[in-house]
């Protein structure tokens, strides 16, 4: 009784609150990080003081680093989502694409001449990959 007491329904909301802002937090401090090490265009010597100075000073490094660089950060994450949009298109007709009759028959031909098929099975796949 003495603890249900003790928080009120402002107490759980305020204590929700505070733990949901803190993970807003340190998902920022992933995403700034992430864009720093990311970033083509920072020296090896920028990220390294872009990474000093949001350690020293986290809340004041986050946010001018959002205002310095904001922009870059939605380039870059475009750019990723571009590179990956195309990767995947690439994947799809790739894995998509039909192979050719000629493709077929070398393979066939490959494999009689291995002697994984016989040549009753190289006639009728043969046919079937012609019809």
């Amino acid at each position: 009784m003495l603890v249900a007491a003790e928080w009120g329904s402002g107490q759980v909301f305020w204590s929700m609150l505070w733990f949901f802002m803190f993970f807003i937090w340190l998902w920022l401090l992933i995403i700034v990080f992430s864009d720093i090490f990311r970033s083509p265009d920072l020296s090896g010597w920028g990220k390294a003081l872009w990474s000093i100075f949001i350690i020293i000073v986290p809340y004041l490094g986050v946010f001018v680093y959002l205002i310095a660089r904001g922009h870059k950060m939605h380039e870059h994450a475009a750019a990723a989502a571009q590179q990956q949009e195309a990767a995947f298109r690439q994947y799809v007709q790739q894995a998509a694409a039909p192979s050719s009759t000629a493709d077929e028959l070398t393979k066939l031909a490959d494999l009689k001449a291995k002697g994984a098929i016989d040549d009753a099975e190289y006639q009728r796949l043969k046919a079937k990959a012609l019809a």
